[in-house]
């Protein structure tokens, strides 16, 4: 039942800029090779990647060229991810030529949109009679909300609303199909994604009708009669993907099986799933909903104490990119697709907002360090679509099973929805930093920046210093223009023993001020003082649920927010034939030298000696063991050096 919203919540401005160490390189990068890599990219000018067409189908669309339409049904959105990409860099760095380059591409975008509103170049190019008579299947609304986003931040980094009014007249169009009055669709997309769109389009615009529709597509996701098993039905039972009828359809996989307020654990489509929860979380605040709220609980605890690899990584087959089942995590087979991080992400950050948990923030910070930063190379040209946790090069070519496993990063793909969506969130790494619940302000991620927060009733600015992640050492400057009290709350990591603050050289008594995983510090603040919080990183093992069977009987090793990981280049090959010594100590050191500067792991391992192996395929006899050093790097490094063997998970052995 749709309840009537609240207005946009009219919380505390935030505006932070990241100056940081670690992260500017990376936002740099993003900005100075990636976007511009991207936008060739999507014209089909880089040679030995995959071609994109998504270009040439809005030309061909907006009457620019003939041809016909190429690539996914949803193609058209990788343009959309790039021009938020883009939106987000420029509020960082004022950019002429590529704001030109973005006009002519939203030019373009405008051409291509159809008399009565509607922007989908598959359907105007190839099935012009076919709108929303597949919505299972062929993401139009979907397309449309990463189109919406993109407007939204657009026009909040440039102040240009051409895109924003393109997509205003796509909802209006939407809003004459889609609703519960008679007449209308009682649909909702197959890919969530246009949920989220209309809650940011809602909180620019403050224009309910806008909320309401959002609020339509999540009210009426699995209720009965079903509308897209209906739709199957309709069509015969035919998919998008097979030119045959199916015997079946499987509305877990499209989160579709019972109301969303009903559902109690992940399932499905891992990038569909978090995009759904985001929407519902942001719903959830917006209509004080404590139904979908409960929901969003509910769902999170499963996903990350349930379905969630130790990177960070959801998803754990390469059938349909999906969700399993409890603590089903398979090393060498999981998808963990970048997106689905990334979704994740999102997911957190709109938990945040709602209740001021560090649970959530630690699953943001473990995702981030490290499966979606490990999804690209450092050259910002290569990526990873899917992030396993152990590699084995020739089981990944010969193996079909085995296929989906990369051990070298891809120039580009087919289905490239991974690359833009890295880019839009590095981008926008700003928005992440910190929330605000009353006049508290929650650092969720010790990042260096600089924030200015209205706290108290006063303006305020907040400085923060840290060598993240390689130091846990970090430091808060706060200036506010007038003496005033209120809260700052630090996140306590859950990696680290020891956690100590001091308030202007003071040490502060940590375990009194403790609040759902936060220290939370309110006092009397005037401009100049300065917090420190001291976080040990010590590299340490980690063990996984017995129920977790792929990990059995093995450990991994973190540092910090770092999770690290085996490869050839240090260890040889097979990795499979190394084990850690159940008590050896880790050493630590920082080499310049590998791809720009990491702490490496060294321990004392054994391994087989197969070079007095004995027997033939088997034998009655273990093969002989000898000592071995072993060398870990963080997993985000993982696959620069060339192609070889990785893993996260080793096995332990008594020395």
């Amino acid at each position: 039942m749709v309840k009537n919203a609240s207005a946009a919540p009219k919380t505390a401005s935030l505006k932070s800029v990241i100056r940081d160490n670690f992260w500017d390189q990376y936002i740099k990068l993003v900005q100075d090779v990636v976007i511009p890599y991207q936008y060739e990219a999507l014209h089909d000018r880089v040679p030995d990647a995959e071609p994109s067409h998504a270009i040439a189908n809005f030309e061909i669309a907006a009457g620019r060229r003939s041809g016909e339409f190429h690539g996914w049904v949803f193609q058209d959105s990788d343009v959309a991810k790039w021009l938020e990409a883009v939106a987000y860099s420029l509020r960082i760095k004022p950019d002429p030529e590529l704001e030109r380059q973005a006009d002519e591409m939203i030019d373009l975008v405008g051409e291509a949109q159809q008399p009565d509103g509607y922007l989908n170049t598959y359907f105007t190019i190839k099935e012009p009679g076919k709108r929303w008579t597949n919505l299972a299947d062929c993401h139009e609304l979907y397309v449309a909300g990463h189109f919406i986003e993109a407007a939204v931040a657009y026009y909040e980094a440039t102040g240009k609303d051409k895109l924003l009014n393109i997509m205003i007249k796509m909802v209006d169009y939407v809003s004459e199909v889609f609703g519960p009055e008679e007449g209308k669709l009682k649909g909702y997309d197959g890919h969530q994604e246009i949920e989220l769109a209309l809650v940011k389009l809602y909180r620019l615009t403050g224009e309910e009708r806008y909320l309401e529709l959002a609020r339509f597509f999540i009210d009426q996701r699995g209720q009965q009669p079903n509308f897209l098993y209906e739709e199957w039905e309709r069509r015969g039972r035919l998919t998008h993907w097979s030119p045959n009828p199916t015997s079946s359809f499987d509305l877990r996989y499209l989160q579709a099986h019972v109301p969303v307020t009903e559902q109690t654990e992940a399932s499905g489509h891992s990038v569909r799933a978090v995009y759904m929860y985001t929407a519902m979380a942001d719903l959830a605040a917006l209509y004080h909903d404590n139904a979908l709220r409960e929901a969003c609980e509910r769902l999170w605890n499963n996903t990350t104490e349930k379905q969630m690899y130790i990177t960070g990584g959801i998803g754990s087959t390469h059938h349909g990119e999906a969700f399993t089942f409890d603590y089903d995590l398979p090393n060498d087979t999981g998808y963990a697709e970048t997106c689905a991080s990334i979704g994740l992400i999102f997911f957190a950050r709109r938990m945040l907002e709602l209740t001021p948990d560090a649970r959530y923030a630690e699953v943001m910070e473990r995702a981030l360090y490290n499966n979606v930063l490990g999804s690209m190379a450092q050259d910002g040209k290569h990526y990873f679509y899917v992030n396993p946790l152990e590699v084995w090069p020739q089981a990944c070519r010969h193996n079909p099973g085995k296929h989906h496993v990369k051990s070298e990063r891809q120039g580009w793909f087919g289905c490239a929805c991974c690359p833009p969506n890295v880019a839009r969130l590095l981008t926008s790494l700003n928005e992440y930093l910190y929330t605000v619940h009353g006049d508290v302000l929650y650092v969720n991620l010790f990042i260096g920046s600089e924030t200015k927060a209205r706290l108290g009733g006063v303006d305020t600015v907040i400085v923060q210093h840290s060598n993240y992640p390689w130091e846990g050492k970090v430091s808060l400057e706060i200036r506010p223009e007038a003496t005033c009290e209120f809260g700052i709350a630090l996140r306590m990591p859950a990696w680290s023993e020891g956690f100590a603050l001091k308030v202007n050289g003071e040490a502060l008594e940590v375990a009194g001020h403790i609040e759902q995983g936060y220290v939370v510090i309110r006092r009397t603040w005037k401009a100049g003082d300065v917090i420190e919080a001291m976080m040990p990183m010590t590299t340490h093992r980690v063990y996984a649920h017995p129920s977790l069977r792929a990990d059995a009987h093995k450990t991994a090793i973190q540092r910090g927010p770092l999770v690290y990981c085996l490869e050839e280049a240090d260890n040889g090959e097979p990795l499979s034939s190394i084990a850690l010594k159940e008590e050896a100590a880790f050493n630590e050191s920082f080499d310049p030298s590998l791809l720009g500067g990491a702490i490496v792991i060294e321990s004392e391992g054994l391994r087989t000696d197969e070079a007095a192996w004995n027997g033939g395929l088997y034998a009655k006899a273990k093969a002989p063991l000898r000592p071995v050093k072993v060398t870990a790097v963080p997993y985000y490094l993982w696959g620069n050096r060339g192609s070889g063997e990785m893993s996260v998970w080793v096995p332990e052995a008594k020395a």
